[in-house]
């Protein structure tokens, strides 16, 4: 069962057809009068006068913010024909009629959903909540499915009227525009995945790891030798990039084994340290092999750490510096502008509360951070420049990673003029996760880009991804250069204290449009461990993301 989103279109009503057949009404009426009172410039003012326009004639469409009777009335017409299974009735209550019958239809004949009860809630403003009791049923075996959901009523701004805003959710909160509900023989065997050590991995045990499941089971279900059960699935749309997940097993299938390379104690410290602070993710690998050791996201509906696209910001300096020094451009002892402001592009770039360095080296600009010390060269360096090295350094933005479960590669466009400037520094359209970030560190720490994995390539014979060249040798030790400096004395000294050894880290803020803070990035290694991590909307990434990584970092070496 493979992975399909579809984005639902608002119906759209057709009010000429009212409005011409008023025309008519009216034009017909205009003739009457005319020939009551006859012919001549006297009957002609009083045709015009008694006339009433077509304009005029046309019902007025109601506007403004929906009423709590309007919301309430709407909700439970909807629920009320779902529930008795008046699809057609309920599907012309919402916004995109034909999507709302699709998955209605199919709740039924599909999902082979029976009994549904439908309770709402309490409304909140264009909110209302409901509850969900059903039973599925299939070849004689029926278990029982409850859950929550809600909908929100819209006015539809053809009709005026109040109608469902219809989105897959309101069906089930795991179904995305696209999805499908199905019972059946799953076609995926179950799993049983264990961890280095041979621990088996449950959702219960490390409440991150949900998604990570849902991936292996998909990869491997079949690959693994087990038989497939009877389930309620949610199947995804041809266009996602999540993973099929199970909601009711009627009759269980025979798992088959597979082992990822996760570390047991240090998965326990990731769930541990994410569930301090919202939003956050993290990720830690070994430099020398490429392998996960630990996933851990707060929020467990998405795997932002493997599958996010985020704007790193100033981590992306650990790139854009192998780039510099590679181009000297920049070498780590050498004087480097770092003006207050900078303008490229048309773009007037600055610094964190404005700061400049006077007679500072590229070293101290990279450990405070300097944005115009790295936007000051974008001139310098062709449109391609950073992809290239992301691609054939760092084994970035290739999309061609195969981690064992599904992730998102990194991507480092080809960008030009100001965004391109906006690029050194981690914004413009550059776009990373914590997996990705991790993987920069750890090839710094290593001197050479191994593909991160979960699952060992030995398991499935998969081919891993590869970089076309290294760094040079010089380049390699400048760039550790520069991060044990921002570890010891920069942006990341605070969070890595206490952290001893080999080791490098850099700091990252990724502005974000409607965000009041930005995104808090920290990545960083410690002799054989790397480390990177985001807490979205937390701040500045040395006080966020960076406590989440040194902590993880402190427990190996």
């Amino acid at each position: 069962m493979g992975s399909r989103r579809r984005v639902a279109e608002r119906r759209k009503t057709k009010p000429a057809v009212i409005g011409g057949m008023i025309a008519v009404v009216v034009a017909g009426a205009g003739l009457g009068v005319y020939a009551l009172y006859g012919a001549g410039a006297a009957a002609d003012d009083r045709t015009q006068n008694t006339s009433v326009s077509a304009e005029d004639q046309k019902p007025k469409v109601k506007t403004g913010p929906l009423s709590a009777t309007e919301v309430t009335t709407t909700a439970t017409a909807f629920l009320t024909s779902w529930q008795q299974g008046k699809v057609s009735t309920a599907a012309a209550a919402t916004s995109d009629s034909a999507a709302a019958t699709t998955l209605l239809t199919g709740y039924t004949k599909d999902a082979h959903l029976t009994g549904v009860t439908l309770t709402p809630g309490t409304r909140t403003g264009d909110k209302v909540p409901f509850s969900v009791k059903a039973t599925v049923t299939y070849k004689g075996t029926s278990k029982p499915l409850t859950y929550g959901s809600s909908l929100t009523v819209v006015r539809d701004t053809a009709t005026g009227k109040p109608q469902v805003d219809w989105t897959a959710s309101v069906v089930h909160p795991d179904l995305k525009n696209g999805d499908t509900l199905v019972t059946g023989e799953s076609g995926t065997p179950p799993i049983k995945a264990v961890d280095r050590d041979g621990g088996e991995i449950t959702e219960a045990k490390y409440p991150s790891l949900g998604t990570v499941l849902d991936g292996l089971r998909e990869k491997y279900g079949k690959k693994a030798g087990g038989k497939a059960g009877i389930e309620l699935r949610v199947i995804r749309g041809k266009d996602s990039k999540s993973s099929d997940k199970t909601l009711v097993e009627l009759s269980k299938g025979t798992p088959g084994t597979v082992r990822t390379t996760l570390n047991p104690t240090l998965q326990a410290a990731a769930e541990a340290q994410v569930a301090k602070r919202a939003r956050s993710s993290v990720v830690v690998l070994r430099p020398s092999t490429g392998e996960i050791l630990a996933v851990a996201n707060a929020s467990h509906g998405f795997n932002t750490a493997f599958q996010g696209s985020l704007a790193p910001g100033s981590t992306m300096k650990v790139i854009t510096s192998s780039l510099l020094i590679d181009k000297d451009l920049a070498s780590a002892d050498k004087a480097h502008p770092c003006p207050k402001y900078f303008t490229y592009g048309g773009w007037k770039f600055q610094n964190d509360d404005k700061f400049e360095i006077k007679g500072g080296t590229f070293k101290a600009s990279f450990a405070r951070s300097c944005n115009t010390a790295f936007i000051s060269q974008a001139g310098k360096l062709d449109n391609d420049s950073l992809t290239k090295q992301a691609q054939q350094v760092f084994g970035l933005s290739m999309n061609n990673w195969a981690i064992g479960v599904p992730s998102f590669d990194g991507a480092v466009p080809v960008q030009s003029a100001a965004q391109k400037a906006a690029s050194l520094i981690g914004q413009g359209g550059v776009r990373m996760n914590p997996l990705n970030m991790a993987s920069v560190s750890a090839t710094v720490e290593s001197g050479s880009f191994k593909q991160p994995y979960l699952v060992s390539p030995s398991v499935d014979n998969r081919t891993l991804a590869t970089a076309s060249r290294t760094m040079s040798s010089g380049t390699l030790s400048q760039l550790r250069e520069l991060m044990a400096y921002t570890a010891g004395y920069g942006t990341a000294a605070e969070a890595m204290s206490g952290v001893y050894g080999n080791v490098g880290a850099k700091t990252g803020s990724a502005e974000v449009d409607g965000q009041k803070k930005p995104n808090g990035w920290f990545t960083a290694y410690r002799g054989d461990l790397a480390a990177a991590g985001v807490v979205q909307a937390g701040g500045h990434g040395g006080d966020t993301a960076g406590p989440i990584v040194a902590a993880l970092l402190k427990m190996g070496g």
